[in-house]
């Protein structure tokens, strides 16, 4: 993947550039609109002052260290409901790290000779066992919002020859979860391609499956995944607009559905504080040293560990043995197309038009089947285009 490089658009990220940067000259206006003040919004300490000095915006956190007003996202985000403010300097700041991080910084990190980003992958960083990606982080170009969603446009195939393979696992963490903690409520829905979301949604609400709503099966899809994560009541309502009542019976009824998931956690959390460490299916360690320390918040982070290394990295696991046995493959049979690059649970490639149907059986075959046999099916799903955006 280093060597093989991506290829970029320069010309549609110049283009870009130029609409963010418009984008965000009338956000700035509209911001000196709403306080009333001209300063400067890239410095926390005016930003601080205006806020909550000039327009009296109620302090939900102490201040730093250093005596300034915190002005972070987690900040914003409490206050974005009630100020329009908050959220148009969320907006303003998700443009400019948009286009200096990634929009301009790109075209700069273009390989001379080979018309390529050349990205590196790390093997030992990330410490669930998944590759990171650095110089440049090609792993974390926002998906979740639609201007970040541009930005895969400009990752294309370098030629009419060739097109962009995305493929991605679906709910892998949710499909280990079920086979690891045997719950057959989950591991029968896998089975039976019931959309998991939505069957969580009606047993937790204790509504009929044809009538959950969009919003129910939201807040079904944020437990199914918080759940890995050790989310808590306060952590679900933060997520939702359930009140922390509401997040406290969703979790209650999340486990009286799927009580192999509660049991396994547990037994997790025993096995770590008896060990000292837990494990993947592969059988590689994470060590959670502060499992048994009398440091509420340590003990507490190192039992959320115990729950979601062993899941997160098998999952990691799994990825990494698709991408040899898919490379080995491309070899033994002499193709020409490439892989490219890994973003968490998904494979981009770049492939030979004339090898797609070969190439695209072959690579959904390896992440399907390479790793160890599991009382789930593991799905993946592809998708091909001039671009990444669209493929994804």
């Amino acid at each position: 993947m280093e060597r093989n490089g991506v290829f970029i658009a320069k010309d549609f990220l110049a283009d870009y550039s130029a609409q963010l940067g418009d984008e965000l000259s009338q956000i700035q206006e509209k911001i000196y609109e709403e306080t009333g003040l001209s300063f400067n919004i890239d410095s926390p300490k005016q930003l601080g002052e205006v806020l909550f000095e000039h327009l009296k915006l109620p302090l939900t956190q102490k201040k730093t260290k250093t005596g300034q007003y915190p002005t972070g996202e987690e900040v914003l985000l409490s206050l974005k409901k009630d100020f329009p403010i908050a959220d148009l300097i969320l907006n303003y700041r998700e443009i400019a790290k948009l286009k200096s991080t990634y929009v301009d910084a790109l075209p700069k990190l273009i390989h001379p000779h080979t018309g390529r980003i050349h990205s590196s992958y790390n093997q030992a960083i990330a410490s669930t066992g998944r590759l990171s990606s650095t110089e440049p982080n090609l792993q974390n170009i926002p998906i979740r919002s639609p201007r970040g969603q541009e930005i895969r446009k400009a990752f294309c195939a370098s030629d009419s020859s060739h097109v962009i393979l995305s493929a991605d696992y679906s709910q892998i963490e949710l499909r280990l979860m079920a086979a690891m903690s045997g719950d057959k409520t989950m591991i029968e829905a896998f089975h039976q391609n019931i959309d998991i979301h939505r069957l969580t949604a009606s047993k937790v609400f204790g509504i009929p499956f044809e009538e959950v709503t969009k919003e129910q099966r939201s807040h079904a899809k944020t437990v199914n995944f918080g759940i890995i994560y050790g989310v808590s009541a306060f952590g679900l309502s933060q997520q939702t607009n359930l009140s922390q009542k509401e997040s406290k019976e969703l979790i209650q009824n999340y486990f009286a559905t799927y009580p192999s998931i509660k049991s396994f956690m547990d037994a997790q959390i025993d096995f770590a504080k008896n060990n000292g460490f837990v494990e993947t299916l592969s059988g590689r360690r994470r060590y959670t040293k502060d499992i048994n320390s009398s440091n509420f918040n340590l003990r507490g982070f190192a039992e959320r560990i115990a729950i979601n290394a062993p899941v997160q990295g098998s999952a990691a696991d799994m990825i990494k043995v698709a991408m040899i046995e898919i490379q080995r493959e491309l070899d033994l049979r002499a193709l020409h197309s490439k892989l490219i690059m890994q973003v968490h649970d998904e494979l981009v490639f770049e492939v030979v038009k004339s090898e797609l149907e070969e190439v695209n059986s072959l690579i959904l075959d390896k992440m399907q089947n390479s790793y160890l046999p599991l009382s789930v099916p593991i799905v993946a799903e592809f998708g091909v285009a001039e671009n990444w955006f669209e493929a994804h």
